[in-house]
């Protein structure tokens, strides 16, 4: 059965060994995955990884967002999946043929998450880039139409905005794994930040989030098991 904690994956985005190991010790109880990114990854490579394994039973999110030729992206994955990761991301950007053959090239139980549209871009910022108004003024069928795609070429799920994860659920089915960064709890939201479109874990679950990733509130808490355990029971109150 999935618990409260278990929704939870905590962004281990620091810079060294010993403090990410500071962390996974602190909260290898209270949340159910950590997430490993560029970062960290490529300070401190694999081991990283086994050390996080070892230390207990939470999982790993390898978030590498992995974009290139479908060639090196395929091959990129392979090796990833060799380190036992629960999910492993990679964009959209490229069409369904690179995650159609990611899939088709998945040697183990690695679960394929494809990034649909980051949470710190906004309707602005998507102008900006060159997208037409169709998609940048309704961010939402961006996320849908990449959503889609995904599930069409064979990934597990999708990582999206809290905000467009009950669209993608009502649309998709509720067997694509939804991963919601940009969560703040209710009790941490403050004025400035570099989410752009933020919600709190309760709606993220209400809305079909199977997983939330959560870093600021609790790794800047003074007490972070405290923090995480707060969030864990704000869950609760939306299963």
């Amino acid at each position: 059965m999935k618990l409260p904690k278990d929704y939870i994956i905590f962004p281990l985005d620091l810079p060294s060994y010993d403090q990410a190991m500071t962390y996974v010790n602190k909260l290898k109880e209270h949340v159910g995955l950590f997430k490993v990114g560029l970062e960290l990854f490529i300070s401190q490579g694999p081991d990283i990884l086994k050390s996080i394994h070892d230390a207990g039973d939470a999982g790993i999110f390898l978030d590498l967002k992995l974009h290139d030729i479908p060639a090196t992206v395929q091959r990129a994955f392979v090796a990833a999946s060799q380190y036992d990761p629960e999910f492993v991301t990679v964009h959209c950007d490229e069409g369904e043929e690179i995650l159609r053959g990611v899939a088709k090239n998945n040697p183990g139980d690695t679960k394929i998450l494809a990034i649909t549209v980051l949470t710190s871009l906004n309707q602005e910022k998507l102008r900006a880039l060159g997208y037409s108004d169709k998609y940048a003024k309704d961010l939402s069928s961006l996320v849908l139409l990449r959503a889609r795609m995904a599930k069409a070429a064979g990934c597990h799920g999708v990582v999206c905005s809290g905000l467009e994860v009950a669209m993608v659920k009502r649309e998709l089915g509720p067997e694509l794994i939804a991963v919601t960064p940009g969560i703040r709890p209710a009790w941490s939201l403050v004025n400035q930040d570099d989410q752009k479109r933020i919600v709190t874990p309760a709606d993220a679950v209400r809305n079909g989030s199977d997983y939330v990733v959560i870093g600021r509130p609790i790794r800047d808490a003074k007490e972070p098991a405290e923090a995480a355990r707060k969030v864990a029971e704000e869950i609760e109150s939306a299963l």
